[in-house]
């Protein structure tokens, strides 16, 4: 599939039982956020939830996908905006691992699984 071509990196982070896994890829056309989204989603199915944030020339867009406001898709576009990383996009799986974090904990768990999906 055409997507796994514009995979920059990926990583992976365990909290208390939960499963964090980063996928960093690069965007050819703003389409492909859906295209990308819809193929990590039917490829996790028993994700609990799917967390991004991109950057596309003038257009942007960010998901907690109904993690705490503010914990998951706003951190991961801050560091895209930080570091003018255009042209990408950031998403992080999360399989619930029954406890949950809290919002700093989880919030780092988010950040650096998504940083980490840039630098492998």
């Amino acid at each position: 599939m055409v997507i796994n071509l514009k995979l920059l990196g990926t990583s992976f982070y365990e909290e208390k039982k939960s499963k964090f896994y980063g996928y960093a890829y690069e965007l050819d056309e703003l389409t492909e956020v859906k295209e990308i989204l819809a193929y990590l989603k039917e490829n996790n199915k028993k994700a609990k939830h799917i967390v991004y944030a991109y950057k596309f020339q003038s257009t942007a867009g960010k998901s907690d996908d109904k993690e705490p406001t503010g914990t998951a898709g706003l951190p991961l576009y801050n560091y895209l905006e930080k570091n003018n990383l255009n042209n990408t996009l950031i998403v992080v799986v999360r399989f619930f691992g029954g406890t949950k974090l809290g919002a700093g904990p989880l919030m780092r768990a988010y950040l650096s699984t998504g940083i980490k999906a840039f630098k492998n």
